[in-house]
């Protein structure tokens, strides 16, 4: 069970914040807490009664307590306690009279100015805290007590300055507005950009402050400074990427708009958190606790818990907002960003955080991801209710049509996303597939017969993106019957139907997931409108120019063929007229029209005026009969599908 170091708040006060702690001494071993506190509390007091010693001779004390602390330890009968050295006081007044210099230092940061004092400073406190505990093995109605009672006040004093100085230093670093993290050469935090401006002099004194406050059993005031000064690091750096808190009812009254400026905001700082700041924290952490490695890890493992409950917080909230279409990929990219995460805590945490974490961002993913299952499940209610009764003029492309394709084309650069969280949530599919057919209607549809059938190797999502663009077509066929011209209605099907092969072509994700079959039966469909279009249009007129009967009694019957003229004059004109106001936006299609066109009609029109003009042009108002030439309906076909009115223009003579 891993070890959380509970944030504590800033006290002036040392001893009022760990009274209890089990390394204390217990009465009567421990002097008055009310004094103690009393005395910390006013620093200035205790530190103008300490006496300025002479310690030339500080090796050989400190020699002294050493002997004398291995003497201790060895002693077997705890009730007998060797006679305490005058050392002992010494080597007490000695170590004050350290900690007094370092507080007259005028700087904040009071402590590594002087490396050899800082040495021995720190190795004075390890002896001392060595002889506390030595001393802490004998009975209290021991003549121990008094020493004791002495050593664990310096002892505290000690620490107090260490506590202090350990957050001053920490401190200094977040006034710098610096991003930039200077870790013990040979160490940098992957991603680029480290975490914040530690300096490797600072980090040299941390870690000795660190390494010394846990041997002296205060692991837990150490690690509670290190803890709330890093966490309110992290908070300001995550402000300065723009992302901060926001309560669950603010999200929900939010209007989207706002609320996308939010989400982008928070996948910046989550994909900074994995990328960047997570490895540098975790190796400031472990350069700051480097004699101590499984304090480090839990300590950033308690702060990586704190980071990510509350980006998944967030992720919570968005997730109970109203679902509609246009958050689609803002949840795709929330989805994906939480999936980049999970290897950043993976590789930083310890082995228990790590499976809880990735075990809480893996459902948060999952329930991003079923929202987003339900949003593209719900384009289906979507075409559905699309039922407006007003034709596109000129048969062009329906709005409709371009809002799903192109929702389509842009859902599908999210492609292996939407395979996983579709492949997941199939129970999701089923139960919204179920709800819909039971619900939808049969609508009158001329054109029944274009269902493609799926392949059965599709994908959950790929067969979902089938069932959409069918669905697309069953509302266009109903909208083509809103068009009387059944012509028209071709065209019309025919401009959505190649608008919907382009798209789907100039996706390879759309038409990986759809596969080449369906693609080419979808073509198939398209140019059998093309077919219909011809016929329905240009069969009839080519009635016009049948050769069969025109001949009475073997000779070819000049009224007849002057109505025959006439019809298919007034018809091609009427044709034009209309046809020229037609959209047919794909050049591509336009031309392939125009040019199945005149290959049925013209050679027609050349043949039947070849052989049969010459029965007219002997007559009077010849013009009236023969009023186009080949080349002129050659031009007049060019007219057609250009979505404007034209005039006849002149024809060639």
């Amino acid at each position: 069970m891993e070890k959380i170091y509970h944030s504590a708040e800033k006290s002036g006060s040392f001893i009022s914040r760990h009274t209890g702690r089990k390394s204390d001494i217990t009465s009567p071993k421990t002097p008055d807490l009310f004094s103690i506190d009393e005395k910390l509390d006013n620093d200035t007091l205790w530190r103008e009664n300490v006496e300025d010693v002479d310690d030339h001779d500080v090796h050989q004390v400190s020699e002294d307590i050493d002997r004398f602390t291995d003497t201790l330890s060895a002693v077997d009968d705890k009730s007998n306690p060797p006679e305490v050295p005058d050392a002992v006081e010494a080597f007490s007044k000695i170590v004050e009279s350290r900690i007094v210099k370092y507080y007259s230092a005028n700087s904040r940061s009071k402590f590594g100015k002087m490396t050899e004092e800082d040495s021995f400073f720190l190795e004075a406190v390890r002896r001392i805290s060595k002889l506390t505990a030595a001393f802490c093995d004998f009975p209290s109605s021991s003549t121990t007590t008094p020493s004791l009672n002495r050593t664990s006040m310096v002892l505290q004093r000690a620490m107090a300055f260490l506590e202090e100085e350990f957050r001053d230093l920490l401190e200094e670093s977040r006034s710098s507005n610096s991003d930039r993290c200077v870790l013990p050469e040979g160490e940098s935090a992957d991603g680029g950009e480290d975490f914040l401006a530690y300096s490797p002099e600072v980090v040299t004194k941390m870690t000795r402050i660190a390494a010394a406050m846990v041997s002296s059993e205060y692991e837990t005031e150490c690690c509670q400074v290190y803890s709330v000064s890093r966490r309110n690091a992290f908070n300001e750096a995550l402000k300065r990427l723009e992302f901060d808190t926001i309560s669950i009812d603010d999200v929900q009254r939010m209007q989207w708009e706002p609320l996308e400026h939010e989400i982008s905001k928070w996948i910046k700082a989550v994909k900074h958190c994995a990328a960047v700041l997570f490895p540098g924290e975790r190796k400031l952490c472990d350069a700051v606790f480097s004699e101590n490695p499984s304090i480090s890890i839990i300590l950033f493992s308690n702060l990586a818990r704190a980071v990510v409950i509350q980006v998944l917080n967030f992720a919570d909230a968005v997730v109970l907002t109203r679902r509609s279409a246009e958050k689609l990929f803002k949840y795709l990219d929330m989805h994906e960003t939480l999936r980049e995460l999970i290897p950043a805590v993976k590789s930083s945490c310890s082995e228990d955080s790590s499976h809880e974490l990735t075990a809480e961002i893996s459902a948060a993913g999952d329930r991003i991801g079923e929202a987003a299952v339900y949003i593209f499940c719900d384009l289906e209610n979507s075409i559905k209710g699309d039922m407006a009764k007003t034709p596109v003029p000129g048969g062009a492309i329906h709005p409709l049509t371009r809002y799903v394709m192109n929702y389509l084309k842009y859902a599908c650069e999210y492609k292996d996303t939407l395979e996983q969280i579709f492949q997941k949530h199939k129970a999701v599919i089923r139960s919204t597939s179920s709800a819909k057919s039971n619900g939808s209607d049969e609508r009158e549809s001329p054109n029944n017969h274009r269902t493609v059938k799926k392949p059965s190797s599709a994908s959950p999502f790929a067969i979902q993106l089938m069932t959409v663009t069918e669905l697309l077509d069953e509302n266009l066929d109903s909208k083509s019957i809103l068009y009387k011209d059944h012509s028209l209605r071709y065209i019309f099907l025919m401009n959505n139907g190649r608008y919907m092969l382009q798209k789907i072509k100039g996706s390879n994700e759309i038409l990986q997931l759809v596969g080449d079959t369906w693609y080419r039966m979808r073509s198939t469909v398209v140019r059998q409108y093309h077919k219909n279009y011809q016929r329905e249009t240009w069969g009839k007129l080519l009635q016009c120019l049948a050769h069969e009967g025109l001949q009475v009694n073997g000779k070819v019957y000049k009224p007849i063929l002057k109505d025959r003229f006439k019809s298919f004059n007034l018809m091609f004109d009427d044709i034009h007229k209309t046809q020229s106001t037609w959209v047919v936006s794909d050049e591509q299609l336009q031309s392939e029209l125009r040019v199945s066109v005149s290959a049925v009609v013209i050679p027609a029109y050349r043949s039947f005026l070849g052989r049969f003009k010459q029965y007219l042009e002997s007559g009077k108002q010849a013009e009236k009969y023969i009023k186009y030439q080949p080349e002129d309906i050659e031009t007049l076909i060019e007219g057609l599908f250009d979505g404007n009115p034209t005039s006849m223009g002149r024809r060639r003579t």
